[in-house]
């Protein structure tokens, strides 16, 4: 079986650095109006993304092991004008620690951004973080984050206060005769009363043939919904994080040549609680076995937790949030994940910077730590 990373990527053309930044660089400098470079206001961001993502599944019919370890590199110039519009262009280059290129994967960075309260609008290819890091681990999985850093595509979101309603695209892949046709279509959302929510998250993937196959392929259609109801008791404690969620999930699967669908529906559960630095994060899932054609497919069709394909899995996070402010976040994780009548375990670190002239207008918020008078 392949590894989560390498079937993530084999998907994803990768150019060098040239292509991959100078060029759009280029173009975005000759398309701006000499009016508007002089009036307006220069951006930048600078990112650092360090992981180590360690997985023990030995003995498991649904996940692998494997050692994820890398840096990312993200910086962005762009320009902002009448205080809603944004323009940036950049890259993410990606390291493999242990690899002996200096550069694995360049991304190009090259998008539109409007901010106008209560909406906001992306469109171009930005980093996938911005938008859809609540997604649950059934949607998408950990090495999504590291592997495939950057959308293609758009992204709209309604937000007043504490609720919020979005909808994105991302065109994951440009058919040839080495690539499948891909991308997903999504949607979510949160409504909140009171102690109160109801959240929803969706997506349909579309995974068609590559372009004059040997042999002839199917279009594949893979969707997901997950809809749930929570309590958050957050505000009324002295805790950062205390809130639970219960919900419904369905898969949505087909083989169009077949044209049947297959729908496994079962139980997800959230549970997040934070004090001071340390936290649980508990995901209890129980019900049909999700990704009805992986073993044709693997994680170029899925990519969400392939461990979902159990009847019954819980994942237990256990984390210290050693530093966590609105430019440095750092962050381990050892994980119990409980699934085929045995217990496998995961360790992680992440150590997280994002720098820009944005934020540095706005005013730091310090969080309380357990250990902040023992040093």
């Amino acid at each position: 079986m392949k590894t989560m990373k390498r079937a993530i990527r084999e998907a994803y053309c990768n150019y060098n650095l040239f292509h991959h930044f100078f060029i759009p660089f280029i173009i975005f400098i000759f398309f701006i109006p000499p009016t508007l470079l002089s009036a307006q206001e220069l951006l930048w961001k600078a990112g650092v993304h360090a992981f180590f993502d360690n997985t023990e599944f030995a003995n498991s019919s649904v996940q692998s092991s494997q050692t994820m370890a890398g840096v990312h590199l993200s910086p962005e110039i762009g320009l902002g004008w009448q205080e809603k519009h944004r323009m940036y262009v950049g890259f993410d280059a990606m390291h493999e620690y242990g690899s002996p290129q200096t550069v694995d994967y360049v991304d190009p960075i090259l998008y539109y951004e409007f901010t106008g309260h209560p909406f906001t609008f992306y469109m171009g290819a930005f980093p996938r973080q911005m938008v859809l890091d609540k997604y649950p681990r059934m949607f998408f999985q950990d090495s999504i984050r590291n592997y495939r850093p950057i959308i293609n595509g758009l992204f709209w979101e309604y937000q007043r206060k504490a609720n919020s309603l979005n909808i994105w695209l991302d065109w994951t892949g440009r058919q040839s005769r080495e690539r499948h046709e891909a991308f997903f279509m999504g949607w979510s959302g949160r409504y909140n009363w009171n102690l109160f929510y109801a959240q929803h998250f969706g997506y349909m993937f579309h995974f068609a043939s590559l372009k004059d196959p040997v042999v002839p392929e199917a279009v594949h259609d893979n969707g997901l919904v997950w809809t749930s109801l929570g309590i958050d008791w957050t505000l009324l404690t002295a805790f950062k994080k205390l809130e639970a969620n219960i919900g419904w999930s369905v898969g949505l699967d087909r083989n169009r040549d077949v044209n049947v669908w297959h729908t496994p529906q079962g139980f997800l559960s959230e549970i997040k609680i934070e004090y001071r630095g340390l936290g649980l994060f508990n995901t209890y899932y129980k019900g049909g076995s999700q990704q009805t054609f992986y073993n044709t497919y693997g994680n170029n069709l899925y990519w969400g937790d392939p461990v979902y394909r159990s009847k019954e899995y819980n994942r237990s996070d256990f984390y210290i949030q050693f530093l966590k402010t609105k430019s440095v976040e750092l962050k381990f994780t050892y994980t119990l994940h409980c699934t085929e009548r045995q217990i496998f375990h995961e360790q992680a670190f992440y150590a997280v910077i994002d720098l820009n002239n944005l934020k540095a207008k706005r005013p730091d918020k310090k969080d309380k730590y357990l250990w902040d008078n023992w040093f």
